[in-house]
């Protein structure tokens, strides 16, 4: 057996005492904003989801994002312009009444189609509950 000195003992006591003192606790701290330790038992409940929408509430969000997006008659008027510009480059007079006519119908076909699309679109993503 060997006799340790008292300033080895001391020594290792010293030691024991400073890694006791610079152990990490079991709890987080958020020194830099001087805010108490927590722990899990100091911890909110998260709050519960928002309810789903329901499938009235939906369609009446994708009324509104159709009502919002380009309007049928708006479509055909865009359709007529290009249409008569078209025949009257094309032809002459008659071609461009013809024109006009064609573009109408095809504008006012294009933005329903893309009113549908939009209705659609948002409808199911209300309904995914995004």
């Amino acid at each position: 057996m060997t006799l340790q000195s008292p300033a080895r003992t001391l020594l290792s006591a010293f030691v024991a005492a400073a890694l006791a003192a610079l152990a990490v606790p079991a709890c987080s701290q958020d020194t830099s904003k001087g805010a108490p330790p927590t722990t899990a038992a100091d911890a909110k409940p998260a709050p519960p989801p928002p309810p789903a929408p329901s499938a009235a509430d939906c369609a009446a969000r994708a009324d509104r994002a159709a009502m919002d997006s380009r309007s049928i008659a708006g479509g055909a008027v865009r359709g007529a312009v290009g249409g008569a510009a078209f025949g009257a480059i094309v032809s002459d007079s008659k071609g461009a009444k013809r024109g006009a006519a064609v573009g109408a119908i095809v504008g006012g076909a294009k933005a329903n189609a893309q009113r549908d699309d939009v209705y659609k679109r948002v409808y199911d993503d209300c309904m995914r509950g995004r």
